[in-house]
């Protein structure tokens, strides 16, 4: 909770920030008055750790700019970004920080653990990273969450969450082993025609940078 000076402490439960909200970055949902999308994200990024603001500008990115699958409004992200960094200008701290978070934000991460990944990627030093990445399949296009462009790479790597095997509203009335088998079935393909090796990881191997990269070593990905 963001509060003046004069207001009294906070309840059980809730972190107590002093300060002011202008109104014009104030939003009200379900009945609750809260900081808008912006001033969020300005918050998130001047204060807290590197991947947690990353997360979170990157699904504000989301949710802004990609209107459809496979596109994404670089015009809508920069004007978002632009904006973001007006806030953060009032503030004598944490501006640094926030700036290297915005320089980094990419909306096209579908989830947090994509969003990870990626810091990940660039620790263990991958710098031609794309991401949703469309690849012709039989019928229609798929999107691949990262294509390593990188010199000695050239590989395709996804981040799987249990998520799209459990959640009944991704499932979409399949079973958890039909849609197990569509994504075996996509994945030989992409391989086949596209010839690049192609690496699945999960949750426990982005904990660390050298977790990750020992996952890619396994399929023979490395940068140079």
């Amino acid at each position: 909770m963001t509060l003046a000076d004069a207001r009294p402490g906070s309840a059980a439960g809730t972190v107590r920030h002093r300060g002011s909200v202008p109104e014009d970055e104030i939003v009200e949902i379900r009945g609750l008055r809260c900081t808008s999308l912006r001033r969020t994200v300005a918050d998130v990024a001047r204060t807290a750790s590197f991947e947690a603001a990353v997360v979170i500008a990157d699904a504000a990115l989301r949710q802004r700019c990609v209107p459809a699958p496979g596109r994404y409004d670089e015009a809508a992200a920069e004007s978002f970004l632009e904006g973001v960094r007006g806030v953060t200008a009032g503030f004598a701290h944490g501006r640094a920080r926030a700036d290297g978070v915005l320089a980094f934000a990419d909306g096209r991460a579908q989830l947090p653990g994509e969003s990870i990944s990626r810091i990940r990627l660039v620790e263990l030093g991958f710098r031609r990273i794309r991401l949703q990445v469309e690849v012709d399949g039989p019928r229609g296009p798929y999107y691949v969450d990262f294509a390593l462009d990188d010199p000695g790479a050239h590989a395709f790597g996804e981040f799987d969450g249990t998520g799209k095997y459990t959640d009944p509203a991704l499932l979409a009335g399949r079973s958890g082993a039909e849609a197990l088998d569509e994504e075996k079935q996509r994945e030989d393909w992409i391989r086949g025609t596209t010839q690049r090796p192609f690496a699945r990881w999960g949750w426990k191997h982005i904990d660390t940078a050298a977790g990750l990269g020992r996952r890619l070593s396994a399929f023979g990905i490395r940068p140079l």
